[in-house]
């Protein structure tokens, strides 16, 4: 099988950080989003294409740089196609079923077994499904006998939700419903092609542990949580000369000697804590700084973003280079 992970949208709900930093890319318990969303695939796979937009030439370079388990090729689009739209300009080498991935969800699933339920639904499509309270930014099926869905609607007002069971965005597909996707123009898999499958055999696959989107910042830090929770943040471990409470991920060439922590903490590439600095539940990224006496809760800090010395912030994003 192969894989097809979509990797569109401009990450609006994390800027300032995206306006230079494409949301995959940032680091979550240690490893950037999408790679997390990658070791998810079982180790049968035969290839990973990545449909991406926006940003398209930072991921492929990533990628090269930090070359995952599986063969990995990007195909981006001139212009924003949506999610059918993106399925159909990257998907002409897909093999017949393919995984579908969203690249921004942070889930406990074994998509071997997803695959195999497929096989054995003989159906066009298995979706994992996700329960949730909040049905409205998602898409919401209704379900039926053997957890076939009989409805899919987009991102429904509560009171019309035939649910409260969500796409949760990592599903397996016959490849002939890449045919059904009109060519050249923008397409919503999910409004335009997915309730017109639901006569060819369309089933869920619910999800019984962990699910979150990482698309906003308290959502990412969520997720980071649940992430360290399941040990995929590795050691976890405080950094070397700080005190306090882990877990704490460092990359390469961070440095936070004298420094506390509370729980939750990513600190990037190069990335400065100083002495007597404080961080718990936060992101730093690549070569952030954050200085003598200053205290961050709950934050992201963009690429090189510096907090100065004795302020306080907490529940914030700065983009890269940004001061607080």
């Amino acid at each position: 099988m192969k894989a097809l992970v979509l990797i569109g949208g401009f990450g609006t709900r994390l800027r300032p950080v995206t306006y230079t930093v494409p949301k995959q890319l940032i680091p979550l318990a240690g490893k950037p989003m999408l790679y997390h969303v990658l070791d998810l695939l079982p180790a049968e796979v035969e290839e990973v294409v990545l449909a991406t937009g926006y940003k398209s030439e930072q991921i492929d370079a990533y990628v090269r740089a930090h070359p995952p388990r599986w063969p990995v090729r990007t195909v981006s689009e001139a212009e924003p196609l949506g999610t059918g739209g993106g399925m159909k300009n990257a998907g002409g080498t897909m093999s017949d079923p393919f995984f579908l991935l969203n690249s921004d969800v942070i889930a406990a699933v074994d998509l071997g077994e997803v695959a195999r339920r497929h096989a054995r639904s003989g159906g066009i499509g298995t979706m994992t499904l996700a329960e949730v309270e909040d049905t409205r930014p998602y898409g919401v099926a209704a379900l039926g006998e053997g957890d076939r869905i009989t409805g899919f609607v987009e991102k429904p007002e509560p009171e019309a939700a035939p649910s409260h069971w969500i796409n949760a965005g990592l599903s397996v597909w016959r490849r002939e419903v890449l045919d059904r996707i009109p060519p050249g123009r923008p397409v919503s898999f999910e409004q335009e092609i997915v309730p017109k499958l639901l006569d060819q055999g369309l089933f869920g696959y619910r999800l019984s542990r962990y699910w979150d989107d990482a698309g906003t910042p308290e959502r990412l830090l969520r997720s980071q949580r649940l992430l360290f929770d399941d040990g995929r943040g590795g050691r976890g471990t405080l950094p070397a000369g700080s005190f306090g409470k882990g877990p704490v991920a460092l990359l390469k060439g961070a440095q936070a000697r004298g420094a506390s922590f509370g729980g939750y903490v990513t600190v990037g590439a190069e990335a400065v804590v100083e002495a007597g600095a404080h961080v718990e539940n936060s992101v730093l990224m690549d070569g952030a700084v954050v200085e003598r006496e200053a205290t961050v809760d709950g934050c992201l800090l963009g690429p090189r973003a510096r907090v100065r010395a004795g302020h306080r912030v907490s529940h914030q994003v700065l983009g890269e280079g940004g001061e607080a």
